[in-house]
């Protein structure tokens, strides 16, 4: 006999005393509603030797077999969701939950349950919530901790108020996935949807898509179960003498729950026949606990089919049927069931809804994105470079080939290749630049950090330390009025540029010793997917840098910029140099200036710009291509036009001035022609040469000149002719060239000599007398006398300046030419000082 129990506790237990005291012997108790019923019946039931099975207590308590060894159950527990639970998270790849649990102890058991089956299954459960009435604190945690997978367990009143919740905070919709027990009533919202502060609208989107978990009341296969009918036809049978009756989901249960009992008590009857035929299940009694145990492990081997499927028990425990229903448009549809006997899932083809395209994401999946340079603009600047390179290349076959040019020789070759090579490396320094992550490794990427320092560090020291220094050499020669030879070789340049350089590599070194550039990944805020995925992009950038930034580039940068003001300097100092090959200040000023203010300006640009890679590579590419352009163009362009209009122009002394010493060196004033290189030397040589041919032309007309005046005095007859030709011969030797001053000057020079002797006089003798005595007249005092008034002017003037003496201008050797009102600058065509007679 069976003893069936009501959910009632105290009838419930009223009921089931009563029938032991007494009642006949019963074998089994069936039934057990309630959890507080069948929990206290069902630990009391050892000591009666009586089995218990219950086909509506899913409370998880009473799955503790020390507790309850003698208690079954047809129906499943409330745990027996879990490993349906973690079959679908394995199915659509969810590693990351989180718990949202009511403090209620039957939902709580079912968390910590669900916490054992999850751990060891690689499936985090990245947070756990709890409540008593309010879920919004709950909520606002699970979405602070980028929970988007959210396993939920409470009752139809507290579901609302999470929904309301789970609105209010946007965890809703297609990244988010919410699943929940799904043993609610037909429309459970409506009936606490006026406790919520939120409208029905809103929370029945917040509701759209949720999972339900629940057993299934009854199977869906089509086959026949162990009392000939298929689960349908028993559905139809029930439904029909149900009537009009409120239905039970666990009507099947019950119903299996009877062929449970009668399927045990067959198999013991069989036992009882094998191993012992005088003893029947009849002489049962509550002391006798060897058929007790004969019961009981009759129940442990039930097996078979019926309408709620598969019955088979694990340690009391039915192993049954879990279907999975989604809330679609106001309603429950079943997607999928889970078969626990089998340990299978299955999805019901096309039947799941996800709101977006794709399921969700158990978290907020974080995709590093490499800020890299685009490939394009890489390819237009280093085209750009290229250009300039060629641009470099030809200046270098230009300079070379007209290396023995007179302009090109002044401007120091030399020193013009070197601007040429310090320009390509900073172009090849941009190459460097532009790659990063996306073209090389991370080791290389750290290697190129220090190699294109290095190289635009050294290229821009190669380039204006040799533009500064051949300006300080035209400077050392023009500012020193007291050397009267000075020769600056190139070789003396080069140990200048040299010495800029290794300042340069002492910096580079220390700093590549103490503190070396390192690659460094800054990682920004996320982002959408521009392609609308859900998915958060983080983007992430490269850097060189280290420890000392700051200290290590104003190091560098006080250095160069010291170098720019030497520059500056020098160009300024050098402004009033004549000769154009020589004079490179208004150009070398023109750079500093344009390199200075695009430094300034890229630097500032590209600090700013740090987190937009194609931005701040295009500044640093576009500055040192405009630096390095301009620079080679102000030094080579000029000169590649004059050399093609006019290359004598440009080498031409416009402007040498001759320099005076004090009043006590006056009189014995040295001149110099200073070699400005070595192509300037052979200018030199030439210069003498045409100075000494001069001086020998001299003295050829100091010999003529000694002998008419001998002739004069031997030779009367030949006054007539130099009476005729006297002042001719004058104007033949005071236009001697390089050693007279200009035609105004000689004017000047014979104006005053004829003021002091009138050519009145010679003209107005008689003709009577100079015809009579020619010779008396010539030898007389007065013509003697006028013959050394003509010709030591003449000497003075022509042969002092030769000897290194005063301007031919000069009235006076003992009068210096700042001290003579008559004294006046020369032509430029003239302006050679000749040292040594």
């Amino acid at each position: 006999m069976l003893i069936f129990l009501s959910c009632d506790n105290a009838k419930g237990l009223k009921a089931f005393y009563d029938a032991i005291k007494y009642g006949p012997n019963h074998l089994m108790v069936f039934g057990g509603v309630c959890a507080t019923v069948t929990s206290i019946i069902a630990e009391s039931l050892k000591g009666w030797n009586l089995v218990q099975l219950s086909f509506a207590a899913t409370t998880p308590e009473l799955a503790d077999k020390k507790k309850y060894p003698y208690f079954f159950r047809t129906v499943p527990s409330d745990n027996a969701v879990n490993p349906a639970i973690l079959k679908l998270l394995k199915y659509y790849q969810w590693k990351r939950v989180g718990t949202l649990t009511q403090d209620v102890q039957r939902f709580s058991e079912v968390r910590n349950d669900l916490t054992g089956v999850l751990y060891g299954e690689d499936i985090e459960i990245s947070d756990t919530e709890s409540f008593s009435n309010d879920p919004c604190t709950s909520v606002k945690k699970l979405k602070g901790n980028d929970v988007r997978i959210i396993l939920g367990q409470f009752d139809e009143e507290m579901a609302v108020k999470v929904f309301c919740c789970a609105y209010d905070e946007e965890m809703y919709g297609s990244k988010y996935q919410w699943i929940i027990p799904g043993w609610y009533e037909n429309l459970w919202w409506e009936s606490w949807i006026n406790s919520s502060q939120c409208l029905s609208k809103n929370i029945l989107a917040a509701m759209e898509g949720y999972i339900g978990v629940d057993f299934e009341p009854l199977s869906t296969k089509v086959i026949k179960t162990i009392s000939g009918r298929t689960p349908q036809q028993y559905e139809k049978e029930y439904n029909a003498k149900r009537g009009d009756g409120q239905s039970s989901k666990f009507h099947g249960y019950a119903y299996d729950g009877i062929w449970v009992i009668a399927k045990t008590l067959q198999r013991a009857m069989k036992y009882l026949n094998a191993t012992n035929k005088h003893q029947k299940i009849e002489d049962f009694n509550y002391t006798n606990h060897k058929l007790g145990k004969i019961f009981l492990d009759a129940m442990n081997e039930t097996n078979f089919f019926g309408v709620t499927g598969q019955v088979v028990f694990r340690n009391g425990e039915r192993m049954g049927t879990i279907k999975f229903t989604q809330f679609q448009e106001r309603k429950e549809v079943k997607v999928g069931e889970y078969n626990a006997v089998a340990d299978t899932l299955e999805i019901i083809n096309n039947s799941i809804r996800f709101q977006g395209l794709e399921p969700p994401k158990d978290k907020t999946i974080i995709q590093e994105e490499l800020r890299k340079i685009s490939l394009p603009l890489y390819s237009i600047l280093s085209a750009l470079t290229i250009l300039g390179m060629i641009m470099a290349g030809a200046f270098l076959f230009f300079n070379i080939k007209n290396r023995n040019q007179k302009l090109i020789k002044m401007s120091s070759p030399y020193m013009n290749n070197l601007i040429i090579l310090g320009g390509m490396l900073s172009y090849a320094s941009i190459f460097l630049f532009g790659l990063d992550g996306s073209f090389v490794s991370e080791k290389t990427f750290e290697t190129l950090c220090t190699v294109r320092t290095w190289i635009l560090t050294v290229g821009y020291t190669t380039a204006f330390g040799a533009m500064f220094a051949k300006t300080w050499r035209v400077h050392a020669i023009f500012k020193n009025v007291k050397m009267k030879k000075k020769i600056i070789k190139d070789q003396k340049l080069l140990v200048i540029v040299g010495g800029m350089l290794l300042i340069d590599l002492c910096i580079l070194i220390c700093w590549q010793v103490v503190d070396p550039l390192r690659r460094t990944v800054e990682k920004y805020n996320m982002e959408p997917d521009p392609a609308g995925r859900d998915i958060s992009i983080r983007p992430i950038l490269e850097h060189c840098e280290n420890t000392h930034m700051t200290i290590w580039l104003g190091i560098v940068y006080a250095y160069k910029g010291l170098l720019m003001l030497f520059g500056c300097f020098l160009a300024w100092e050098t402004r009033n140099v004549s000769i154009p090959a020589l004079n490179d200040s208004k150009y070398i000023g023109m750079s500093v200036y344009n390199v200075g203010i695009m430094c300034i300006i890229g630097a500032a640009v590209s600090f700013l710009t740090r987190d937009q890679p194609n931005v701040q590579f295009c500044i640093v590419a576009l500055v040192i291509i405009f630096c390095s352009t301009i620079t080679l163009c102000l030094v080579f362009v000029p000169k590649l036009i004059t050399l093609r209009t006019n290359p004598d122009a440009a080498t031409q002394n416009r402007r040498f001035q001759f320099t005076q010493n004090q009043k006590k060196e006056d009189s014995k004033t040295s001149t110099s022609v200073t070699s400005v290189n070595q192509a300037s030397t052979s200018r030199l040589e030439g210069l003498q040469s045409e100075n000494h041919r001069l001086r020998m032309k001299i003295t050829e007309l100091d010999k003529d000149l000694e002998e008419v005046t001998m002739q004069l005095q031997d030779t009367p007859e030949k006054t007539t002719y130099i009476k005729q030709n006297h002042y001719q011969d004058l104007n033949d030797i005071l236009s001697i060239r390089n050693f007279t001053d200009s035609k105004d000057g000689e004017k000047a020079i014979l104006k005053n000599h004829l003021d002091q002797n009138p050519p009145a006089q010679w003209s107005t003798t008689d003709s009577s007398r100079t015809s009579k005595d020619p010779i008396e007249d010539i030898n007389s005092p007065e013509h003697i006398q006028r013959r050394l008034s003509l010709q030591l002017p003449i000497l003075h003037h022509a042969y002092l300046p030769s000897i290194g003496g005063v301007d031919a201008s000069c009235a006076s050797p003992c009068v210096s030419p700042s001290a003579s009102p008559r004294h006046r600058h020369v032509p430029s065509s003239f302006r050679v000082m000749v040292s040594g007679l």
